[in-house]
């Protein structure tokens, strides 16, 4: 792996020129450092010392004519909403945009090759040296990643896949939650969908402080359950479970996969027609209970939604029988709701590869193939999955006819049922 280094020049983006970037950016050169961004900004004042505007680049203007379609004209078409649509920029950056590229990465510590780096993990476009698109905190965000690698707490590859992490799940979530907004505004508020995304800007720094108060202990709790998983793991005294299988080890390399986990898929049943015979607003509403209900089982279950697809979720279990209770009860609360069509779900316990927040493997692969070839409300398992909670008062298991499975050659179906047991109960009061 290339090693990180944090003040190397620029040659590939701009061969023959050099970056502004000290050699290092600390208390005893803050001066130094301002008196280098300052000169950079000189560079595109006119030298008779007039301020013009902020040049807007190719890129910038790119995506300000994409953003001037009709339907965006009648949301932000007004004079009132471009100042309010302003100010939440400002108060959402920091302050106005006052920085291109290279002032940013001169500010950050960071060569701009580097700099370039964690944009683009960050999900960034490109930019040219002239666009004026960064702020403080942007350069400030630079030095804190860099750190962390000046600092041995990670490498620069493990440094980029956490800011790849935060960037892409934050992604997703602001886009949920303005879509979550502006339906509350609409189905509540009785509001158009126009007047809801123009109240928005006025609504959301209102709701900012918040939002990001819940994110910081949502995100503690994530991790918190997650430290709580690895250490429950660590006081068995084997790291088995009852299935057998344990992690691997630090002296186990005999595996590629190193976890032994339950993988799951829930999906709706024929979704496709379904769709085709609803309009938007009310398919939308069908995959969002679909996934709630999804969601609520497997929290219920203690296991963790890895993603979801349309109308199909991904799960994980930490054990072959918190797996299996939690298929079952997948397919029995969704059967049991009128809002909702069947389901099939399958469930298989192995190994698996962590990356990027997903799970991948044989394991993966074969839930994936079995729940198409599960019966509408059924749970099936494979059969080395069904030795595994054979003798568990909770299982019933019937094999099923031998399917030739793409990839896995002849595999044989196991039904899993209900038991007398102790099943997973949802409280929904």
């Amino acid at each position: 792996m290339t090693p990180w280094r944090p003040f190397q020049r620029d040659r590939d983006a701009d061969p023959g020129a050099d970056t502004v970037g000290p050699e290092s950016v600390g208390p005893d050169n803050v001066g130094q450092d301002q008196a280098g961004l300052d000169e950079a900004r000189q560079q595109r004042e006119p030298s008779d010392g007039v301020v013009t505007q902020p040049e807007i680049g190719p890129q910038t203007a790119q995506i300000n004519l994409n953003l001037r379609n009709p339907v965006q004209a009648n949301v932000y078409g007004s004079e009132e909403s471009r100042q309010a649509f302003h100010d939440l920029e400002n108060l959402l950056l920091g302050s106005e945009r006052d920085m291109t590229r290279r002032e940013a990465a001169h500010s950050g510590g960071l060569s701009l090759l580097n700099a370039r780096k964690i944009w683009r993990a960050m999900g960034f476009p490109n930019l040219t040296d002239e666009e004026v698109y960064f702020t403080a905190r942007d350069a400030e965000a630079l030095r804190d990643i860099s750190e962390l690698v000046l600092n041995d707490e990670v490498t620069e590859e493990g440094a980029l896949s956490l800011v790849r992490s935060m960037a892409q799940m934050t992604d997703r979530m602001v886009v949920w939650q303005v879509e979550a907004l502006v339906e509350d505004l609409v189905v509540n508020g009785e509001r158009t969908d126009a007047q809801a995304r123009r109240e928005l800007l006025n609504l959301l720094p209102r709701l900012m402080p918040t939002l990001e108060k819940l994110l910081i202990y949502s995100w503690r709790r994530q991790l918190n359950a997650a430290v709580q998983r690895l250490a429950m793991r660590q006081e068995r005294p084997d790291g088995s479970t009852m299935s057998g299988l344990r992690d691997a080890d630090d002296d186990d390399d005999s595996t590629d996969l190193p976890l032994a986990r339950g993988i799951g898929f829930a999906d709706m049943v024929s979704y496709t027609s379904l769709s085709r015979q609803m309009n938007e607003r009310t398919l939308a509403a069908l995959v969002q209970r679909f996934e709630q209900r999804c969601a609520e089982v497997i929290a219920v279950g203690r296991g963790r939604l890895i993603k979801t697809i349309g109308d199909e979720v991904m799960f994980m279990a930490e054990s072959p029988e918190e797996g299996a209770l939690m298929a079952l009860a997948l397919a029995r609360i969704i059967r049991d709701d009128p809002e909702l069509p069947q389901s099939r779900v399958a469930f298989v316990w192995g190994r698996v590869l962590p990356r990027l927040g997903d799970l991948y493997g044989p394991t993966v692969n074969l839930a994936s193939r079995l729940v198409a070839l599960t019966p509408p409300g059924s749970v099936l398992v494979d059969a080395s999955t069904a030795s595994v909670l054979r003798g568990d008062d909770r299982f019933v298991l019937t094999p099923k006819q031998t399917h030739n499975v793409r990839g896995f050659g002849d595999v044989q179906p196991v039904e899993l049922l209900e038991g007398p047991g102790q099943q997973l109960e949802v409280d929904y009061a």
